[in-house]
């Protein structure tokens, strides 16, 4: 173990031990009175240390050899930073003279959890946050910790969600680490901004004030922070308000805005009572007046701050609902009309005028608009075509979400009834105004419009007057309505999922007949397979091409039983790759194909990767079996020497120490086709002639750096990896981590790849997580 404590098992003065020889004994030279503890606070026994000089490997500390067994989980440089941090702390106190209290916190995973800070001038609280802690924990300490505390600082020791959130939150984020210096682990706070760069200083050089730590960048960072933005969720199926201007908006609202307006309104969700709630609409157009009905189609989001401060609905455009619907919403009643309105002959109302703010009378009844070839119906106000426009719109929009057709009768109804005096041609042009511009993207809504069960029979009209090619003397008018429909009930389902292609009325060009067709006997003098499908074709063709070839290149060297296997989908492929080029297809294996055409691909590609699954346990049965080879070959030696009565020979030191070699490379393998894991303690090695050290990293030395670390799955006595991982690394010729976080990693992908390596089945290897050393680099021996 690289840290202790100084004086007895319960000090809170942690030291850490110099890993060269040199540095070890001028340590000795400076302190030649220290007594080291692997203390209580650090997790450990109590027990005392003492520290152990070594030229070939790494000095550490070491229990005496009668000491109890110690369960401490954490030794390596990081595990003292709580100790550090508090007497950082302590000192920074002390030298900006500034009341305080320090203590160290064991959260569940060991006492280097946390340390607290508070402050009882300022009635702040500081949490230096060391373990890995999700939402709900941290919340939950907040909490408890904002109990005798004015404001609470969180200082984070790894970046992870919590941090992205409190980022999110503030606007900035203060985080600490530990860098060793000696004997010292000194401590740096830095301050992360939203661009999550991350600025680092000494805490000897940061203050202490009524803020908490402050930094020269921290400061800055709360002073410019943006104010907490609440959380959007999106609305589905659109929502109606109407504004409420007597209703007072809170002050210091949340889902205030510098480029919005926050008003306050009685809104009202599809299939929801009505509800007053603010509603926040886009600055840059005109507050909408308030004795009018509006709808939010799309786009609406529902926005929701931290504690009681409520919500709030988000729109970025919006439209006005014409008098019929928005007297359906109960948000809105027409006036009675009065005696000059009632004698008033009817005028037509302009659209420049509707773009304004209209005159009273269109709000009081329904409205039409006259087409040429219609009159006007008595009692009906005239609305501009853009509004007629919309309404429909909206209509067709509402029974696309609902999955259905309509009528035209059904859609005087729900709009208005003047639409029962619509002529054809104003019909058409209706229509053709709905659906305007045509995009292949945006489904035609004009197909959604039934006729005593059909489409509409001046749909082609409609179709020509958009631009659709081929609508004036295509026969597939009906057809396409049919697809066109589909597209519109994916298109506005709730969800939404992806729209069919649109169906072209072109008419089919004349292509030669592909030789699949030709093979099978289909006889067309007239095919209307489009390019799409005859590329398709060719595609899967090629594919199923290159299967079958990878696969016949297998053959030689499966096993029998896996080859076997393969035969049958490859006899099928031969046999269609056969008709495809012209064969007679009157064999069995023909017909079986044609059968399974459109399922042969993912057959073959199946066979495909069962046989590469068998020839790769059987590469890994014969490694195994080489593996054993040297230890067999040595016990049938001694069983000759044994039987003709004679001594057996010493073995040289070279011969033993790759015999020792091959053995422990065995049971390594053995223990990761179990998916486990084996203590060093355990290992079959001759710990006296060959430690565990140099056995390990001669294995990775000859093992090649694709291969998966064997050595990974061997565990320290406290678990995790073995003390001298990163010499077993240099060892391997792989580069060698900083940091214990980035160590831990390493070890347990290179776990993950030797389980999968040595399953049976094998399994694919994850990707590797650390970099190979350039050749020129010296690699040291373990």
């Amino acid at each position: 173990m690289q840290t202790a404590v100084i004086g007895h098992k319960n000090s809170d003065h942690p030291v850490i031990l110099p890993m060269d020889a040199w540095e070890l004994d001028r340590w000795r030279k400076v302190h030649p009175n220290y007594s080291y503890w692997c203390g209580l606070q650090l997790g450990g026994c109590g027990g005392e240390l003492s520290d152990r000089r070594y030229t070939t490997k790494v000095c550490h500390f070491a229990h005496h050899p009668t000491a109890p067994v110690c369960h401490r989980k954490n030794n390596g440089e990081s595990s003292a930073d709580h100790l550090f941090i508090k007497r950082g702390v302590q000192s920074l106190l002390g030298k900006r003279r500034v009341r305080g209290q320090v203590h160290t916190r064991d959260l569940g995973a060991g006492p280097g959890d946390a340390v607290d800070v508070y402050l009882p001038d300022s009635r702040r609280r500081l949490r230096f946050q060391l373990s890995a802690v999700d939402y709900r924990s941290w919340r939950q300490a907040d909490d408890a910790l904002a109990a005798d505390a004015d404001d609470i600082d969180w200082i984070f020791a790894s970046e992870g969600a919590i941090t992205q959130q409190y980022l999110g939150r503030h606007g900035y984020c203060l985080r600490v680490r530990c860098e060793t210096v000696g004997g010292e682990r000194r401590v740096h706070i830095g301050a992360e901004a939203r661009d999550r760069t991350v600025t680092w200083t000494p805490l000897e050089e940061c203050a202490v004030t009524s803020s908490g730590i402050v930094t020269p960048d921290t400061e800055r960072m709360r002073l410019s922070r943006p104010r907490p933005r609440p959380t959007a969720f999106p609305l589905q199926g659109g929502l109606v308000f109407a504004l409420a201007p007597k209703a007072e908006v809170p002050a210091d609202s949340p889902f205030e805005s510098e480029r919005r307006h926050l008003l306050a309104a009685d809104v009202k969700p599809v299939d929801s009572p009505i509800v007053r709630a603010l509603v926040s609409l886009p600055a840059d157009s005109e507050i909408p007046p308030a004795e009018h009905v509006y709808r939010i189609t799309d786009g609406a989001r529902l926005l929701v701050a931290e504690g009681t401060a409520g919500w709030a609905v988000e729109a970025k455009r919006y439209e006005r609902l014409n008098a019929h619907d928005a007297e359906r919403t109960g948000l809105w009643t027409p006036p009675p009309p009065t005696t000059s309105q009632q004698a008033a002959p009817l005028k037509a109302t302009t659209s420049r005028q509707s773009q304004s703010q209209p005159p009273a009378p269109r709000e009081e009844t329904e409205a039409v608009r006259t087409a040429p070839g219609t009159e006007a119906p008595k009692g009906w106000a005239l609305i501009s075509h853009a509004e007629m426009v919309t309404a429909v719109r909206d209509a067709l929009s509402q029974h696309a979400r609902l999955q259905s057709t309509t009528t035209w009768d059904t859609l005087a109804r729900t709009v208005s009834p003047a639409l029962k005096k619509y002529s054809d041609t104003g019909r058409r042009d209706l229509l053709v105004a709905v659906d305007s511009p045509l995009r292949e993207h945006a489904p035609v809504l004009s197909a959604l419009i039934r006729d005593g069960g059909e489409q509409l029979p001046y749909l082609f009209r409609v179709l020509a007057e958009l631009g659709v090619q081929g609508a004036s003397t295509s026969h597939c008018i009906k057809h396409w309505a049919a697809v066109e429909t589909e597209r519109a009930f994916a298109a506005y389902g709730v969800p939404p999922r992806a729209m069919p292609p649109r169906l072209s009325l072109l008419p089919a060009q004349p292509v030669l007949q592909p030789p699949v067709a030709v093979a099978l006997g289909r006889r067309t003098t007239a095919p209307t397979r489009s390019l799409t499908d005859m590329a398709s074709d060719a595609l899967m063709m090629r594919r199923l091409r290159t299967l079958t070839a990878e696969l016949e290149g297998m053959l030689p060297v499966l096993g029998k039983g896996p080859r076997k296997r393969a035969r049958k989908p490859l006899d099928m492929a031969q046999a269609w790759l056969a008709v495809c080029n012209g064969a007679a297809p009157s064999t069995r294996r023909a017909k079986e194909a044609r059968k399974k055409l459109r399922h042969l691909v993912p057959i073959l590609e199946e066979a495909l990767e069962t046989a590469k699954r068998s020839v790769r346990a059987a590469r890994h049965t014969r490694e195994m079996q080489e593996a054993k080879r040297p230890a067999e070959a040595e016990r049938s030696r001694r069983k000759s020497q044994v039987s003709q009565g004679k001594q057996s020979a010493p073995r040289t030191p070279a011969v033993a120490e790759q015999e020792s070699v091959a053995q422990l490379r065995t049971q390594l393998a053995q223990v990761a086709a179990q998916s486990g894991t084996i203590e060093i303690g355990h290992l079959k090695i001759d710990l006296e002639s060959q430690g565990a050290r140099r056995m390990l990293g001669e294995i990775e030395r000859g093992a090649g750096t694709d291969l998966p670390m064997l050595s990974a799955i061997v565990i320290g006595k406290k678990g995790g990896p073995v003390p001298f991982f990163r010499d077993i690394l240099k060892a391997a010729g792989l580069a060698v981590p900083q940091t214990d976080e980035a160590l831990l990693k390493i070890w347990r992908r290179e776990q993950e790849r030797a389980h999968a390596a040595y399953a049976n089945p094998p399994r694919p290897l994850p990707p590797r997580l650390v970099p190979t050393v350039p050749q020129t680099a010296p690699r040291t021996d373990c």
